[in-house]
């Protein structure tokens, strides 16, 4: 599969807005209209170019599969020579199901490797909207405990001016010990 970084002409860690420049430049410059009076040999292949132009700029400028797409390339030992290896296969290892990639758990793992995919699927929940609404109504439940404990202690004080309420525990304490 080819790099759609280097179809694009463009370096790893690009911007939304330098992915969106590029395609349109190579977009105008390989477009089959603007090849329509060239041979035939010329526009096959910029209708080729514009085809794996516009694929890459597909991948790329949607966060969840140019994820995948860089974790397949490092997954497949690209790492270090991300840009001169070409023969990796797109989404290598991920399945996708729905409107998502996922990594199935490998047949025969070690524990390092069930480790990262525990820890990969933790961060895919992690992300997903239903934890972060589950997230929200904790911290909302939070938050109202703490403002009616604070509120609690501010209704004391509007009522009780100059007394603590250990203060007035031991004199209720005091005035029981008195009554028996």
């Amino acid at each position: 599969m080819a790099d759609h970084y280097r179809i694009l002409g463009i370096t790893k860690n690009a911007s939304k807005s330098e992915i969106k420049d590029a395609f349109r430049k190579l977009a105008v410059q390989f477009h089959p209209d603007k090849h329509a009076q060239s041979s035939k040999s010329a526009k096959d292949a910029a209708t080729l170019k514009f085809k794996q132009v516009s694929e890459a700029y597909k991948v790329l400028i949607d966060d969840r599969k140019r994820a995948a797409y860089n974790i397949s390339r490092y997954s497949s030992g690209e790492s270090s020579n991300f840009y001169n290896n070409n023969n990796s296969s797109y989404n290598a290892g991920y399945c996708r199901r729905g409107g998502s990639y996922y990594r199935p758990p490998p047949s025969s793992s070690s524990g390092a490797n069930r480790f990262a995919t525990n820890l990969d699927a933790v961060f895919r929940y992690m992300t997903t909207r239903s934890f972060l609404l589950h997230l929200a109504f904790a911290g909302i439940l939070l938050g109202g405990t703490v403002v009616i404990d604070m509120s609690g202690e501010a209704l004391w004080k509007m009522q009780n001016p100059g007394k603590s309420f250990e203060e007035a525990m031991k004199s209720i304490e005091k005035n029981r010990g008195k009554e028996d």
